[in-house]
């Protein structure tokens, strides 16, 4: 097995080639509570990643029991002045704006405690997965006197719908994996003990996929969103024409036709 590591202070990115899964773990502390430093090494991480033709699929995941990440260091924000903080949400969503236009699916890992800024990271990521006795999940900025601006409050109205993500932001209340899923907050819940196994198995299946039409589904749906339905049809359909014109298209329907497994090129 093919597998390039690299460690940082806060996280370690480990990238199987032969999979074409990149695994980022996260170390930053007990409860994973984070400073402008782990954001800065977060931004390096998805820049190597997205570089990587090899790479297919990323998985973001915790190293510490009991905690994916709690959000941002309050002592952190305590010390710092209003304009700092500004610029400093500003950083973190504008890095994790990267991960919805990587070529890349990424996925969350939810195996601890996911609250306030851990899950503004969880939903930046195009799915999360959660074990079912992870612990709590939700956004309790409220209680702090302010709102959860590290794409909290947007990301949470786009996959819950906007009655529930203001019940949940006014409230600040925290809720458990099932309720999370039934709300489509996370989209998968599995046994706690096979969370990180079942993820897995996931991004390498993805990956094994063609990887061309895959890049472009995440991009037609992510872009398409933002649109009014009749140009979303229009742009979905010029994506279609692109992959209609690749060599996965051709080698995918003469695999089927011929009953034999595609041997995907990715273009």
């Amino acid at each position: 097995m093919s597998t390039a590591v690299e460690t940082k202070r806060t996280l370690t990115i480990q990238k199987n080639k032969e999979t074409g899964v990149a695994e980022v773990h996260l170390h930053i502390n007990k409860t994973n509570a984070y400073t402008l430093d782990f954001y800065k090494e977060l931004n390096e991480a998805i820049d190597d990643i997205r570089f990587d033709p090899d790479m297919k699929v990323a998985v973001l995941m915790s190293d510490m029991p009991k905690f994916f990440s709690v959000g941002a260091d309050i002592n952190f924000l305590k010390a710092a002045d209003p304009v700092f903080k500004t610029q400093f949400c500003l950083f973190c969503n504008e890095t994790l704006d990267k991960i919805a236009r990587s070529p890349q699916i990424w996925i969350a890992c939810l195996e601890g405690h996911t609250v306030g800024g851990g899950l503004e990271m969880a939903m930046g990521c195009d799915l999360r997965f959660m074990g079912d006795k992870a612990g709590k999940i939700g956004l309790p900025e409220v209680n702090l006197g302010v709102l959860a601006g590290t794409g909290g409050t947007q990301r949470m109205a786009r996959l819950v719908g906007h009655s529930k993500a203001i019940d949940l932001n006014i409230t600040g209340e925290s809720i458990l994996p099932q309720e999370a899923k039934e709300i489509r907050l996370v989209d998968r819940v599995y046994p706690q003990e096979e969370i990180r196994e079942k993820t897995l198995e996931y991004a390498k299946n993805v990956a094994s996929k063609a990887s061309y039409s895959v890049t472009n589904i995440k991009l037609s749906i992510m872009n398409g969103k933002e649109m009014p339905l009749n140009a979303a049809i229009r742009y979905e359909g010029e994506i279609q024409n692109l992959l209609f014109r690749s060599e996965d298209a051709k080698e995918g329907l003469a695999s089927f036709l011929e009953k034999r497994e595609p041997q995907w090129k990715g273009k």
